[in-house]
């Protein structure tokens, strides 16, 4: 659902700037490898945590009731 704040395994903190920039240039058609690379997300749980991650926020919030 939220992207993720810090990896599942290691604790890293992957939310905020790591985790904005990450979304923004993939989204515009660079390679997640070299990306991940550039921000200097070495572990590879890390990594998997940012690769892993679907964002179904925006599917989600039509549907909640409060």
């Amino acid at each position: 659902m939220l992207p993720p704040v810090r990896c599942f395994t290691c604790g890293t903190v992957l939310g905020g700037e790591v985790y904005a920039e990450f979304k923004k240039r993939v989204s515009k058609g660079e390679n997640p490898e070299k990306v991940l690379n550039d921000l200097g997300v070495k572990r590879y749980c890390c990594r998997k945590t940012l690769l892993a991650h679907v964002d179904a926020f925006s599917e989600i919030v039509p549907f909640w009731i409060y």
